[in-house]
């Protein structure tokens, strides 16, 4: 048998990254076409993808993110919990499972590890953020099961731990209660609030005075900019410090709605209206500044690529399924698919190749969100044309097949130069 010459073994790995590359090509467009979440019912992979971040959460990607920002050992739990929680409604054959998963993820949040970053010195203890996670994720187990099912401990300490938020709440002079000492993101508040709306929904109404104190305050306090929640603020006045910022709208608009709805569909297409961006005219994706402003990345936007944050991208696909825009939640999901670079295998599922968890558990809260307190919202006017996939889909395609270009002209080019040699018998 005679040895491949040099050339021939050239074409052959020519040829296998042509094929490669059209492969990821075609791929590429699947990912751009296909379902990546769902109106009802399991998102495609959530499930898959619940499986690898319970991996990762016990292999210690919590402590690993708890090193990157101060909320990371907190935020990769509770998504984890919340998602859960969120599967377990939508799909009736994973409601036995869920709240034993809601359930492991509020104990590890409870540890002396999960409470560590948070000052048990401010009101409420641990500060708002701290108390206002745990109190959804809390309710949210509770709102899962059946009242014959509930805890009794786990009832008790949600109506005890609600009362004692909607008493800071009472006792301050601004609505954004302190998360650290001496700071106030309104975000987290928000969260708070929300958990007194589900607990009214849950157990015997208590704080509906609470909640509308506390809306009034907020409409008074708009960042004049935007006309929106604004981002930080004084913690002793409740002066904004920052105004709306994409990171922090995305989670205030997917929990603003179990607070007041018609408020919230204000808030939602104020911030739809300022934040949503197709850089290069490529797909959509979420500014962290408004349009016409820019400023630093930090903590709480991660790296800006055109103005863009990932994180408020992400969240925002949340918050838009919870507001019944399900036509960005789906554009939003499928540029994702393809920029998100997803591993399958037939037990998981994981993103930019599972390095970074904790993305993952934002990603899989957001795909399944659905509003806990208030009815499914009416669709809203649609932000996001059906041909927006049209210059991805042409430029995968190109990718696609540039590699077979040159064959293809080598092989057109021999062919001219066969018929020219062709000799006339006329």
């Amino acid at each position: 048998m005679k040895e491949p010459t040099p050339g021939r073994v050239l074409r052959r790995v020519r040829r296998l990254l042509a094929v490669l590359i059209s492969l990821c090509a075609l791929t590429g467009m699947l990912r751009l076409v296909l379902p990546a979440t769902a109106a009802t019912g399991e998102p495609p992979g959530v499930y898959r993808q619940l499986a690898f971040i319970r991996a990762a959460l016990e292999d210690g990607a919590a402590e690993e993110a708890q090193r990157l920002f101060p909320e990371g050992y907190f935020f990769s739990h509770v998504l984890y919990g919340l998602a859960w929680i969120e599967l377990g409604e939508r799909e009736p054959g994973h409601r036995r499972e869920a709240p034993a998963s809601a359930r492991w993820a509020l104990d590890r949040l409870e540890s002396p590890a999960g409470r560590e970053p948070f000052d048990p010195a401010l009101t409420p203890a641990h500060g708002v953020f701290y108390r206002g996670w745990i109190n959804w994720l809390r309710g949210g187990l509770l709102k899962l099961q059946q009242p014959q099912e509930r805890d009794p401990d786990q009832v008790r300490r949600f109506a005890a731990d609600s009362a004692e938020i909607a008493e800071a709440f009472r006792a301050s002079a601004t609505p954004y209660l302190e998360a650290y000492p001496g700071q106030a993101w309104p975000v987290d508040s928000t969260v708070a609030i929300a958990s007194l709306r589900l607990h009214d929904s849950l157990l015997t109404p208590r704080f509906g005075d609470t909640v509308a104190r506390w809306l009034g305050q907020v409409r008074r306090g708009l960042d004049p900019a935007t006309g929106l929640i604004p981002h930080r603020v004084d913690a002793a006045t409740g002066e904004a410090l920052e105004g709306a910022r994409g990171s922090s709208q995305a989670l205030i608009n997917r929990f603003l709605i179990d607070v007041d709805p018609a408020f919230a569909r204000e808030q939602y297409l104020r911030f739809r209206d300022r934040f949503l961006a197709f850089p290069l005219g490529l797909g959509p994706a979420v500014r962290e500044y408004p349009h016409g402003t820019d400023g630093p990345a930090d903590v709480d936007s991660g790296p800006l690529l055109l103005g863009v944050s990932l994180s408020a991208t992400v969240v925002t696909l949340g918050a838009a399924q919870a507001h019944g825009d399900h036509s960005l939640a789906a554009a939003l999901a499928n540029y994702g698919e393809l920029a998100g670079l997803p591993v399958d295998t037939p037990s998981t599922k994981r993103y930019a190749f599972g390095l970074l968890p904790i993305g993952d558990a934002f990603l899989a809260w957001s795909k399944t969100a659905h509003p806990w307190v208030a009815e499914a919202p009416s669709s809203p006017p649609e932000a996001v044309s059906s041909w927006w996939r049209v210059p991805l889909l042409v430029l995968l395609a190109v990718v696609g097949a540039a590699p077979w270009v040159p064959a293809m002209l080598r092989r057109r080019s021999r062919g001219r130069a066969a018929v020219r040699t062709v000799p006339d018998t006329a």
